[in-house]
């Protein structure tokens, strides 16, 4: 119900088309999801860039030229009034000068725009900071449904995926190998290690997810891989992060590859100086 609340597969029954819909900001970032701590005398902005077409949110024939009229904006934002006690004890903590830090988990998507027409694929998503390396990265494939208003761009395909390969440096995730066959209905693995997310990711002791296995098959797949479990011992100045995966067939032209990484971040502010800083 909120993620429909918030837009998900709105269907709009007026002539006129008029939709209204309300987005919890922890469904599109890692800070408002994980922080819920004050933030004393820092400017907030919110930069919203809306694409140069409307094709990826609507459904329909691209021959009726349908596009997204936005009549307001707003952005709702809680604000907490402290009594003349704590007021005090947090004039005197900012008195101090010192630095505020703020740990979250951030969100950072790639994309491979065009796959080669081949059955193996090495690709070497990014370099992350040792503070900033992946504790979960989620995989999928997508097969001629961007910037195509009769294709739905929020669902994702199998395009015959055998296998996939998380590599940190040297370390791979996970440790054996999937053995998919989306035509032999072999997918169970997959299923299991997106259900199992919720549960690492959260910390709650629930298997319930959004997607039953046969909605994960037809809107997904996609693969959810937990690399949080990392030998912390061995340090290194930079993580290579790659993905290697193969598909029983040729990947079908006009095929593109997503990749989002959940990492740890840290932020520092001074709110005296109003000062921030990202700790790397």
């Amino acid at each position: 119900m909120i993620a429909l609340n918030a837009g998900w597969n709105t269907r709009s029954d007026t002539e006129e088309g008029h939709f209204n819909f309300c987005v919890p900001l922890s469904m599109l970032l890692g800070f408002c999801e994980d922080y819920k701590r004050l933030i004393v005398n820092v400017r907030h902005e919110l930069i919203l860039i809306r694409a140069h077409n409307d094709n990826n949110c609507l459904v329909g024939n691209p021959v009726t030229e349908s596009e997204i009229e936005l009549f307001k904006i707003q952005w709702r934002m809680p604000h907490v009034a402290l009594n003349e006690i704590n007021k005090l004890s947090m004039l005197r903590a900012l008195e101090r000068g010192r630095y505020l830090s703020m740990s979250f988990r951030s969100w950072d998507l790639y994309e491979y725009p065009l796959l080669q027409n081949t059955t193996k694929h090495s690709w070497a998503v990014k370099t992350a900071a040792q503070l900033e390396k992946p504790r979960y990265v989620i995989f999928a494939l997508q097969t001629g449904r961007k910037n195509v208003m009769s294709e739905n761009g929020s669902v994702f395909d199998d395009c015959n995926l055998s296998n996939v390969k998380l590599y940190l440096n040297s370390t791979f995730y996970p440790y054996d190998d999937l053995n998919l066959d989306f035509d032999k209905k072999r997918y169970a693995v997959l299923f299991d290690m997106y259900a199992r997310f919720r549960r690492a990711y959260y910390g709650i002791d629930c298997f319930e997810t959004l997607l039953n296995v046969l909605s994960f098959t037809k809107e997904g797949p996609f693969v959810v891989i937990d690399c949080s479990r990392q030998n912390e011992s061995v340090k290194s100045a930079t993580v290579d992060v790659r993905i290697e995966f193969d598909c029983k067939e040729n990947v079908p032209a006009n095929t593109t590859a997503y990749c989002l990484i959940i990492h740890d971040r840290v932020v520092q502010y001074n709110p005296l100086t109003n000062v921030v800083r990202k700790i790397i």
